[in-house]
């Protein structure tokens, strides 16, 4: 109640927002603009804060959504005049580091995972196993172009051709994100943008992140002992809290489970 009252000093305030899972417009537990949206402007609205932490653990995902989340926090600290900080955890990268590029500074724990600046697609061909089985594919398009990268047929060289220009593309637009928002900070000496990751001394090196730290010493060092943490977290579905779909729930986590393998963790 103090800080609403006229002339007297309150101690400073910081709103941590927890950026955990893979990003994805679908799938339960997954991070993305529709969920943590409300949750970032409550944090960036409320009681005028000081600052905004970000805590970031996430393997990627949708560069779509990735570029909505980043926006938002963009929007917003510009519009309150806010500072905003992220704290890696055990992973930012891909998408996870679009999230984290979009903070005025970042830090990492010295053995974080940083960078996979990259875009990629991945998926299976299955032409030569239904083949086997006497199944047949049947596919009636308007379109040349309507049934590209068909798992069920044989790889195009023109659909791998398309594809990896889409995936140029995109790139290009996660390289434009990095370059503006770390700018001067980014060693020239060194390719940040070919999909490599790592851990957080090298990070800072490279000019990946500002330095090694964790939220609340980080905090106290910036804004003094009697920082005060607000957290916003994202709130679950009433049935969610019950356990009720556990399938999809298990299903999800795997896939999950595969996305943060891919850096080891």
């Amino acid at each position: 109640m103090k800080r609403w009252i006229p002339f007297m000093k309150s101690h400073p305030r910081v709103a941590v927002v927890r950026l955990s899972g893979v990003i994805s417009s679908s799938g339960r537990g997954s991070l993305n603009d529709a969920g943590i949206g409300p949750v970032l402007e409550r944090a960036f609205t409320r009681g005028k804060p000081d600052a905004v932490a970000l805590v970031i653990n996430s393997p990627g995902g949708s560069p779509v959504q990735s570029a909505l989340i980043g926006a938002r926090i963009r929007r917003l600290a510009d519009e309150k005049g806010i500072r905003v900080y992220a704290f890696v955890e055990d992973v930012a990268a891909s998408g996870g580091y679009w999230l984290a590029s979009s903070a005025d500074e970042i830090y990492a724990d010295a053995s974080s995972i940083v960078g996979s600046i990259g875009v990629i697609s991945s998926g299976f061909g299955l032409s030569e196993f239904i083949e086997r089985h006497g199944i047949e594919r049947r596919v009636y398009t308007a379109g040349k172009s309507k049934s590209t990268n068909d798992p069920f047929k044989p790889e195009k060289p023109a659909d791998v051709k398309r594809l990896k220009g889409l995936l140029d593309q995109i790139h290009d637009v996660f390289k434009a994100q990095v370059t503006e928002r770390r700018g001067d900070k980014l060693t020239a000496d060194t390719d940040i943008f070919t999909g490599e990751y790592w851990i957080g001394a090298q990070a800072t090196e490279l000019g990946l992140i500002d330095g090694l730290g964790h939220l609340s010493s980080k905090m106290k060092e910036l804004y003094g002992e009697k920082v005060s943490l607000i957290r916003y977290d994202q709130r679950r579905p009433f049935w969610r809290r019950f356990g009720i779909n556990i399938v999809d729930d298990v299903v999800s986590n795997i896939e999950e489970r595969a996305e943060y393998a891919r850096f080891g963790l």
